[in-house]
């Protein structure tokens, strides 16, 4: 038998961010300022919400842009009242209505078929070409495929047509940001909730709309600028804990990678009711 041997260290490279997130500015008057802007803004969106009227459609697309700037969570109640309402309807208008109905529903828990995409079907099996030519609606299906389950071929069947479609059609697109897009749908699929980088893009794209709410808009800029303050407050108190503990003298083959493991985190789990208590105010 052979003499044993020696580990070897792995040779990680040192924390490239030294001590720059542990002595962040607290700005206590921009963050009040902040605060209480978004608190009104936040009023006016929950009016339009709650007092929203007229077709599934323009209700969806409400709640899917509310959601998709990262503000659900300011208005889950609402939302969860309006979608147990919709629940129980049978019959959606169009293709862009029922992937948006069928999406929001899944990624809310409720059990949505999958059969209601039967009916963009020919008889021979596959989807009807005239689905191409609703690039919105094509999209909105690419989205809406990416919440299939095992054993769901229709699903499956949509995500191969979908995505082949649209590689297809997005130079040709008249619209400038719907092709931004169709090529980030391309590059990042839309899963089963919204992150904090989703949320970023979403408002770029939002501000590019010529459709766009401003207040909602408004709203959602304020409550990213906000929040972005809480992060670096509760990096800053992550870094501090981290050097109180000393692990990187204690245990010196451990890596130390704080910042990264603390924004991947938080780019898919962002809301603030999540972040520690003592970092909720920059005071």
């Amino acid at each position: 038998m052979g003499s044993a041997s020696r580990p070897i260290a792995a040779g990680y490279g040192p924390d490239i961010w030294g001590d720059k997130f542990t002595s962040i500015p607290r700005h206590f008057e921009l963050w009040e300022a902040y605060s209480k802007e978004r608190d009104t803004l936040k009023n006016e969106v929950r009016r339009i919400l709650v007092s929203a009227e007229g077709e599934w459609t323009e209700k969806l697309i409400l709640i899917n842009t509310i959601e998709r700037l990262g503000l659900g969570y300011h208005f889950s109640e609402e939302i969860e009242d309006m979608l147990a309402e919709m629940h129980n309807a049978h019959e959606t208008p169009d293709l862009f209505t029922t992937t948006l109905f069928f999406r929001i529903l899944r990624q809310h828990g409720y059990r949505v078929t999958s059969e209601i995409f039967n009916k963009y079907k020919e008889i021979d099996g596959k989807f009807n070409e005239a689905v191409t030519r609703d690039p919105e609606g094509l999209l909105s299906l690419y989205d809406a495929a990416h919440l299939r389950t095992h054993g769901e071929a229709v699903l499956d069947e949509a995500l191969d047509f979908t995505t082949y479609h649209l590689k297809c059609i997005m130079e040709s697109l008249d619209s400038n940001s719907l092709a931004k897009q169709v090529k980030h749908a391309l590059e990042q699929p839309l899963h089963k909730g919204i992150t904090r980088m989703e949320a970023k893009h979403f408002i770029l794209y939002y501000e590019e709309n010529p459709l766009r709410n401003d207040v909602l808009l408004k709203f959602a800029k304020l409550d990213f600028n906000l929040l972005q303050m809480l992060y670096k407050q509760e990096l800053s108190q992550v870094q501090s804990w981290w050097a109180d503990i000393d692990v990187e003298s204690k245990l010196p083959q451990f890596r130390s990678r704080v910042v990264e493991g603390y924004v991947w985190a938080v780019a898919n789990i962002f809301e603030p009711h999540y972040a520690l208590p003592e970092s909720c105010s920059p005071r």
